[in-house]
Formats: structure tokens, C-alpha cells, sequence
């Protein structure tokens, strides 16, 4: 048994993140590895011809059955869904750094959405985690050539659809601290002037909390919700800076209490794209 769990811990950190990309939910991905665990102590090790294609598969066909059964749910949830945000007060742990280096942001993961379920396995198998066609085939169930025009499409959507900006974390970090001044000032004509011109807000309340149903759009309207909140709730809430799926973002706290979780897309100088993540269920309790 301490053997099999040695052998499993290994891919542990790789498993979480094919996982966690699949799904967009840590609680849900923890309850994928458990599974797979499961699963891995009761095969025969000696008899598998690789333990990580082994181990992959089992963890992508839960992902797909798991994605599957989840459609209805999304299609019924209340107002716009995110994915469960991985807070971290500082850089991610080294056992998840190496796995999750790639791209998880919020906007990314936001994309992989509109995916199919086994279109988003195929994608993020191939594009991420570098797994040849042959793996894939073997691994959903359909022939190399079907395969490559799926990840093929699948790849077209997510450069269509996904922002790409090349800013540095440095000075991502930088702009939110400045951010952090003008929302906490309330003076709209300041916090504007750090808003594209057709920045978006999508937030995530599940139905337990409020929040938009559609997406707020334009730079006023954004600068006047912010400012808005920073009058009512006038010496009540605070700005942390944190690392948000292996990027800087902001923890707004209330009386002392965290309220939400919030991601950007910055276009170098200005944020374009905004994530708030409100759902109490899929909030950490990160203390301030």
C-alpha cells in the first residue's frame, strides 16, 4: 500500500492539473484524484505498460464523465458561471508549480468553457501536457486522424476567443496596487482612466449572493460599479494583493471577511478584462 501511494504521489501534482484544467473546480478535481487513487491501489502495477498513461486516462475519463453530468447543472446555474479560483498569498507550491506553469488564469480556463468535453481533454492533453496523438487516441477513444482535427478546432476556438497580451507579472502587479488606490478612493474620473474603453466585468455569485446576471460592459459603467462600492462600503473593505492561478489578482475583504476573488486581463496599460469570483462555495477562507 505505501508503495502504490508513493508511486501515485509522484503524478500527483500532473494529475491535479489535467484535472483542474478539465473541470475549473479544485473540490471537484480532489474528488477525481481520490477516485483515481482508489482505482490505481486495487489495479496490478507489474501488468500496466505505462503507469502515467495509465494514470492520465483514468483521471481524463472521470474529467469527461464528470464534465458530462455537469451540463445540466451549468445550464441552471443562476447568472454567470467561473471557475474556482486557486488563491495562493504568494507563488503557487513548488509540487504544483511544474504542473500548473502553463496557463490556468481565470480568462483561460473561462475559454476552455465553450469546449466540448473530449474536445477539451484532446486540447489540453496535446497543447498542454505534450501527450502524442497515439496517447490521446488511446485515452478518448477515438482514432489518431479524428484526434488531430478535434485538437485541431479545439485550438482555433481558444486563439479566437482567448485575450493575449504580453505584460509582465511585475508589471501586472504594479498596475493592480495603483488600482487597488483609485477603486478604494471611489473617485470615478481616476479609476477610469485605468479601464479600456470596453472592459468587461463577469461575476460569479452562484444565486447565494448577488451579482451581475449579464456582463457589465464599458469603462463608465465599470469605474461608476467600483466607485459605487467604494462609497457604500466606506472604510469597511480591503484590497489584497495575492497570486490568483499563477497570477496577480485581488482579494476584497469585508468587515474582515472575504467577499471575493477578482482576475484581469491587462492589455499592458489598462485592464480590459475583469473576473469576480463571489460564490461563498468556491472561496478559500484566506484570512486578510
Amino acid at each position: 500500500m505505501d508503495e502504490s501511494a508513493d508511486i501515485f504521489n509522484g503524478y500527483r501534482a500532473r494529475l491535479f492539473g489535467i484535472a483542474y484544467r478539465m473541470l475549473g473546480s479544485r473540490v471537484d478535481s480532489e474528488d477525481i484524484l481520490q477516485e483515481t487513487y482508489l482505482r490505481w491501489i486495487e489495479s496490478k502495477p507489474s501488468e500496466l505498460r505505462s503507469t502515467e498513461a495509465w494514470l492520465a486516462t483514468v483521471v481524463t475519463r472521470l474529467c469527461i464523465d464528470r464534465l458530462r453530468s455537469a451540463k445540466t447543472e451549468r445550464e441552471a446555474y443562476t447568472g454567470s458561471w467561473l471557475p474556482e479560483p486557486l488563491v495562493s498569498p504568494g507563488p503557487l507550491s513548488p509540487d504544483l508549480t511544474l504542473e500548473l506553469a502553463s496557463d490556468i488564469s481565470i480568462a483561460f480556463l473561462t475559454v476552455l468553457e465553450r469546449l466540448a468535453p473530449e474536445e477539451r481533454a484532446a486540447f489540453l492533453l496535446h497543447e498542454v501536457f505534450d501527450f502524442a496523438y497515439a496517447e490521446i487516441s488511446r485515452i478518448i477513444g477515438k482514432n489518431q486522424a479524428a484526434c488531430r482535427q478535434i485538437v485541431h478546432r479545439a485550438k482555433q476556438r481558444v486563439q479566437e476567443d482567448r485575450p493575449r497580451f504580453s505584460i509582465s507579472r511585475e508589471a501586472h502587479g504594479q498596475l493592480l496596487e495603483k488600482f487597488i488606490e483609485v477603486a478604494s478612493s471611489g473617485r470615478r474620473e481616476h479609476i477610469v482612466n485605468f479601464l479600456a474603453d470596453e472592459v468587461r466585468v463577469t461575476t460569479d455569485g452562484g444565486g447565494k449572493v448577488s451579482s451581475f446576471r449579464k456582463v457589465l460592459q464599458g469603462s463608465d459603467r465599470v469605474a461608476r460599479f467600483y466607485a459605487g462600492l467604494s462609497r457604500k462600503f466606506a472604510g469597511r473593505f480591503v484590497y489584497r494583493l495575492v497570486e490568483i492561478n499563477g497570477e496577480p489578482g485581488l482579494l476584497r475583504y469585508v468587515d474582515g471577511k472575504l467577499e471575493s476573488a477578482q482576475s484581469f486581463v491587462i492589455n499592458g496599460t489598462q485592464i480590459c478584462e475583469i473576473y469576480i469570483v463571489r460564490n461563498p462555495e468556491k472561496l478559500n477562507d484566506t484570512p486578510m
